[in-house]
């Protein structure tokens, strides 16, 4: 199973959230997006943390299942499709939360997210946590 985790998912895995770590458990491998990592260091700058933070990380991502995912041509065509779905729906959704899909489409991962408005995109494989 691949799964890609959201920056909540990542946040919840380090508070120990059994849900995540189960699906962690299950995984064979684990999708880490660039995005994903951006909106970290963000979050890290901004607590009291950062270095702490920045290992916890490294390690994460030194993991042999864990694999970090960059933006290619074929990231971008399906963020596009996935944008202009979302505006014609009249459904928009933050647009680093776009990139992260569409990463999910070009892996044919699962979406491990708290955020439900990843539901509005169709055909997106998304941890049952949220469909349930």
């Amino acid at each position: 199973m691949k799964i890609l985790l959201d920056t909540n998912a990542y946040g919840k895995l380090l508070t120990g959230d059994v849900r995540v770590l189960n699906e962690l458990a299950k995984a064979d491998t684990v999708y880490m997006s660039v995005i994903v990592l951006g909106e970290l260091y963000a979050g890290f700058k901004g607590g009291g943390k950062e270095i702490e933070n920045r290992k916890k990380l490294e390690i994460f991502l030194n993991k042999p299942t864990v694999n970090q995912l960059n933006a290619t041509q074929n990231t971008a065509e399906a963020f596009g499709h996935i944008k202009n779905e979302m505006k014609r729906a009249g459904t928009p959704l933050p647009i680093n939360d776009v990139w992260i899909a569409a990463h999910v489409f070009e892996t044919g991962s699962i979406l491990i997210t708290y955020d439900r408005h990843f539901l509005k995109i169709k055909s997106i494989r998304i941890w049952n946590v949220l469909t349930s």
